[in-house]
């Protein structure tokens, strides 16, 4: 995300009470990022926002959402605009980690960075129109919990109802195409880029996937491997791996006790026998014992 612009250059409409938008683009598929993306504008601009014919991006052919892309660009003084990229990598990471994190609480957090990318700009704003599934209402309630000078409306399908979210829709839209078209894979040369759409059910994106596999690193750098997809296919053309640990201690082998006084101890203050069940006989033979004890 950019740095919050300096207040000279913040535009004087940032001082008009202000609403936002918020999408994302590339939750389901296996490939890829998902983007998260917002744009703000002043209220009183609402019609010409309607005007300038945003539409839900999934709508949209590819020509018209960069087109609208394009627009939203020129018009720097209605529409200000953001995008917080989530690589596959970030995705998979995180939920395949220790504490694991849902697909929905990154959605969250990634919802909240935006909205507070846009304060910190110093934006006036108002009123925030959020485009999510599941739970809205609980959605909603936690929102407007971290942003309490903000009204909230969170709906599913935001995108065809409200035109400041069918922007941010297509900004996330065109960053994630993008970001699918620049991007460099890590690995060999050798990996084609005909992928499909990057949905599981893709034919074309299955087969990519089949034949991406290394069978010691597994997937691309491109590929969610935390999605259910991947793990079929990773045991089906992936190396079998043994993880061989030692044989537990022999039934009878004396161990070493640093949790309990040794046996024979007397009272506080005395010193602790030099020999006792349970000890090793190193420290048996040797008369010695632990200098916490004889103190």
């Amino acid at each position: 995300m950019a740095e919050p612009a300096a207040a000279e250059e913040r535009p004087a409409w940032y001082n008009e009470p202000c609403c936002l938008g918020i999408d994302e683009a590339g939750r389901g598929p296996v490939l890829g990022p998902m983007v998260y993306a917002t744009a703000w504008a002043p209220i009183s601009k609402s019609k010409e926002l309607k005007a300038m014919g945003f539409a839900d991006s999934k709508t949209l052919n590819e020509e018209k959402r960069v087109r609208l892309y394009e627009a939203i660009q020129r018009h720097g003084g209605l529409l200000g605009y953001e995008a917080d990229v989530l690589s596959a990598a970030t995705i998979s990471g995180k939920m395949l980690s220790k504490e694991r994190v849902s697909l929905n609480a990154l959605a969250f957090e990634s919802t909240c960075k935006l909205i507070e990318g846009v304060l910190a700009r110093g934006v006036n704003l108002a009123e925030a129109y959020i485009d999510a599934l599941g739970d809205t209402t609980k959605h909603k309630e936690r929102l407007s919990q971290r942003f309490p000078g903000v009204q909230f409306t969170v709906e599913a399908k935001a995108d065809a109802t409200y035109p400041i979210v069918s922007a941010a829709s297509i900004v996330a839209k065109v960053t994630r195409d993008h970001a699918l078209r620049d991007f460099v894979l890590q690995e060999a040369a050798g990996i084609s880029t005909q992928f499909g759409s990057g949905y599981p059910a893709d034919p074309e994106t299955k087969k990519w996937l089949e034949a991406s596999i290394d069978r010691v690193f597994g997937f691309p750098s491109l590929v969610r491997f935390s999605w259910s997809t991947c793990n079929p296919l990773l045991e089906q053309h992936g190396a079998v791996v043994k993880f061989e640990a030692d044989a537990d201690d022999a039934p009878g082998q004396q161990t070493l006790n640093f949790g309990g006084r040794a046996a024979g101890s007397s009272a506080p203050g005395a010193a602790a026998a030099s020999s006792g069940a349970g000890r090793h006989s190193y420290f048996r033979a040797r008369k010695m014992q632990r200098a916490g004890l004889a103190f």
